[in-house]
């Protein structure tokens, strides 16, 4: 909080009142460390995003795609799945992603858990089926004493699988970037150039679509306002949820924090670096044509956004016992 020096007035010492907090008048907002969660369902959900054997192969976890020492994602432009199915999409950051207002780029997952749930059963990512892989979970004696203890019950359900695995993903918020920083008031926490690349993002309308505490996933806008975007790729986005074709091409607007460490860009990770994906934005949705040196202060902005990363020990996972199905990395 930044406050009024001290003014003396008839020599008594008055205190001026206090400003409010710079983030106040911007149209970004520090992010804030996660309140209320459920410490032992956190590490049940845990454990559960880093076990393989919720994959058909067991060899695929929700950390494959969504890294956690990479920024959460998996830094390719489409993700690899079963059998080394290519995707046909970028996998978005976990990081922050309780802020979105739905879950995957065409927001077909209304949260969290559903979206949880999706990977597990879809043939091209992790090719295994909810039954199967309540199956495996049930075979292994560590995850049902485990179970036992959050839920109450022992009879392990994908339900439960689900809302244990958003429960860990609602801990993944990386407040304290430097920009946060200077919004709460530290005016060092930023340099020159880095404060002109703000106020260009600022001026020049990026604000519209990137905003708030996520500075994006608040909306859906359609990508190419202006200009078409150019790509091969046959996603169309929201369109394939509400089936209207004014939501063609139309995505969720991602989330440019850690954007530095979440390439290459867009849906179909067609920007191979944060310069590129800048100029294309300028063209594609604003209609303006970044000089090279705006460009450059734009995104030295944009890597101020990278906040302190999730922190933990690895979790251990329980053993399969011998009534544990076999995995079946090549089918």
């Amino acid at each position: 909080m930044q406050y009024k020096k001290p003014m003396m007035i008839g020599g008594a010492l008055a205190v001026m009142a206090m400003m409010p907090p710079v983030w106040a008048s911007e149209p970004i907002q520090p992010i804030t460390p996660v309140k209320s969660i459920n410490l032992g369902m956190v590490e049940l959900g845990k454990k559960l995003f880093f076990d393989p054997r919720l994959s058909k192969s067991g060899f695929i976890s929700c950390n494959s795609c969504h890294n956690l020492s990479m920024g959460g994602t998996d830094n390719l432009k489409t993700s690899i799945g079963h059998n080394w199915n290519q995707g046909p999409i970028s996998a978005p950051t976990v990081l922050n992603s309780s802020l979105n207002l739905a879950q995957f780029w065409d927001g077909r997952a209304k949260d969290l858990k559903e979206q949880a749930g999706g990977p597990i059963a879809n043939p091209g990512e992790m090719g295994f089926t909810h039954e199967l892989a309540v199956e495996v979970l049930q075979s292994i004696p560590g995850y049902v004493a485990e179970y036992t203890l959050v839920f109450g019950t022992e009879k392990i359900g994908i339900d439960g699988v689900t809302e244990a695995i958003a429960e860990f993903e609602k801990t993944l918020v990386t407040p304290n970037s430097r920009f946060d920083q200077w919004l709460l008031g530290d005016e060092n926490a930023i340099n020159g150039t880095e404060l002109a690349g703000y106020k260009l993002f600022k001026a020049s309308g990026c604000v519209a679509c990137h905003n708030g505490s996520a500075v994006g996933g608040s909306t859906y806008q359609k990508m190419g306002v202006v200009a078409p975007y150019q790509t091969t790729s046959k996603i169309e986005g929201r369109i394939g949820v509400t089936g209207k074709d004014a939501d063609r091409f139309k995505f969720k607007v991602p989330t440019l924090r850690n954007v530095e460490l979440t390439y290459p860009y867009f849906h179909d990770g067609g920007a191979a670096t944060l310069k590129e994906a800048v100029d294309i934005m300028g063209r594609i949705q604003l209609g303006k044509q970044f000089t090279d040196e705006e460009k450059v202060k734009i995104v030295a902005f944009l890597k101020t956004l990278t906040g302190d990363q999730p922190s933990f020990n690895l979790p251990i996972l329980p053993p399969s016992s011998d009534k544990t199905p076999q995995p079946k990395p090549f089918s």
